[in-house]
């Protein structure tokens, strides 16, 4: 850890927490996620999905910055397919829940059921599919050690 950063341990529940299989990360609506009428632009809520995703890792002990130095060029996760279905909308100032659940992986793929949640009141649903992809952009599977880590993550 470098000097300037901050151990996440300093900002408890910064990275949302894991029960029972699913990630919950809190997210609050700031004027630059809005469009001129104060309702969320449809883009920012992909960029919400995506804190989701990278906290519900973090949280699973699959950190980024390690995978970058994996193998011999890295590891990365691609959005290869993600369909959004937009029920409500949200606005300036609410407090939203992003939800992530890990629904199936195999090879190089993973697939994830995320929400967004305004209270019980759920505004926008994604099925993401996942590539696990080498440093040099091909796809490649699951190291064993991650996927014994996300293993216990899958439903049962």
């Amino acid at each position: 850890m470098s000097d300037t950063q901050v151990p996440e341990m300093s900002w408890p529940g910064l990275s949302g927490r894991l029960e029972d299989g699913c990630h919950r990360l809190g997210v609050r609506v700031y004027y630059e996620d809005t469009d001129f009428t104060g309702i969320v632009y449809h883009a920012t809520y992909v960029r919400f999905f995506e804190r989701g995703r990278s906290d519900f890792l973090r949280l699973a002990g699959i950190h980024h910055a390690e995978l970058l130095k994996e193998g011999a060029g890295g590891i990365a996760f691609a959005v290869r397919r993600m369909g959004l279905e937009f029920v409500r909308p949200a606005t300036i100032d609410d407090v939203l829940e992003v939800q992530t659940r890990l629904t199936a992986f195999r090879g190089a793929r993973i697939t994830l059921a995320q929400t967004i949640h305004r209270g019980a009141d759920l505004l926008v649903s994604a099925d993401v599919e996942v590539a696990v992809i080498s440093g040099e952009g091909r796809p490649m599977r699951l190291p064993q050690r991650l996927a014994e880590r996300l293993s216990a993550l899958l439903p049962r």
